[in-house]
């Protein structure tokens, strides 16, 4: 098992993997799955993100245009072309063979970083196992991307589950492996990650701005990455109000007396109370006039769907 628990960041291009919001990546080559095809080789790989060699005579072109390499899950017991792509100088991103415990995994992740510069990446592919993944990230203190691309619907599920960045965009679920070369972007709810389906893309990127803001830790040092951590707070407690305002509205339906004249206010200071617990440093008082003015907006939603 692996014995490096501090935690680190991984520099993959523009982006920091590891620390900061989570990534979306949609800019991941195989030359593997693409070999004999027209077009393999460096013109495919031109401004990939992520890319995995079929051999090690990709490996020069790899290192000249793309921002990371790819241990790909089918070639881990290579040993020689895992050695030759570990020593390119790029970050390793090493993808868990599918029968391979927790312990091999990061023993294959220690290799690489031996035989590199220390820069390396986890990555649980095909259709992802979160619990492992999340069980290597906690043992290994290394980034993990979660490859989403078989089942774009796990991407909320991924993040919740510490991944550090999604990769998407794969037109074959059974690879999990992108076929063009694209960009990636952080997790601002407002960029595009390579040329994967945009659908795909959005959810990727709603999971990192919504459930990213809610279960990852940032530490933002700098003014505009403040106002970006602030930006996707503000996205997902929007998304919650919304949902707060709609089911209101089922409750203004259902009681009796709705409306203003329908408040119970014994509740409502019961629900201060108990968001006080929550958030201490605002307290009941400050808590108080902001969920007032939650409430009222959500009657007064209701009141004009009412009168329609």
């Amino acid at each position: 098992m692996s014995s490096t628990l501090e935690r680190r960041a991984v520099p993959v291009g523009g982006l920091l993997v590891g620390e900061g919001p989570a990534v979306v990546i949609g800019g991941r080559v195989s030359l593997r799955a693409r070999r004999g095809q027209a077009g393999a080789g460096p013109v495919a790989i031109e401004g990939a993100t992520l890319v995995e060699p079929y051999s090690a005579d990709d490996l020069p072109a790899i290192a000249e245009h793309a921002d990371a390499v790819v241990v790909g899950a089918s070639w881990t017991r290579d040993i020689p072309l895992v050695r030759a792509a570990a020593g390119l100088g790029l970050p390793v991103v090493v993808e868990r063979r599918r029968e391979a415990s927790v312990a091999e995994w990061l023993e294959l992740a220690d290799y690489c970083a031996a035989e590199g510069d220390g820069q390396v990446i986890l990555c649980e592919g095909g259709r992802p196992d979160l619990g492992l993944m999340r069980a290597a990230k906690v043992a290994s203190g290394r980034p993990v991307l979660a490859d989403v691309s078989a089942d774009v619907g796990l991407s909320a599920a991924a993040v919740a589950a510490g991944a550090d960045g999604l990769i998407v965009g794969s037109p074959d679920p059974a690879l999990a492996q992108g076929t063009g070369a694209g960009t990636a972007s952080p997790g601002s709810g407002t960029g595009s990650a390579g040329p994967g389906p945009g659908a795909d893309r959005l959810v990727a990127e709603e999971a990192v701005v919504l459930v990213g803001a809610l279960l990852r830790d940032e530490a933002p040092a700098t003014l505009p990455e403040c106002r970006q951590a602030i930006d996707r707070l503000d996205a997902a407690l929007a998304t919650l109000l919304e949902r707060r305002a709609e089911l209101a509205g089922i409750v203004q339906r259902i009681k009796p007396v709705g409306g203003f004249a329908g408040r119970d206010l014994g509740r409502e200071r019961a629900l201060v109370a108990r968001m006080a617990v929550r958030a201490p440093a605002l307290g009941e008082a400050r808590l108080a006039p902001i969920m007032n003015a939650v409430i009222e907006a959500g009657l007064h939603l209701a009141e004009e769907r009412a009168a329609e």
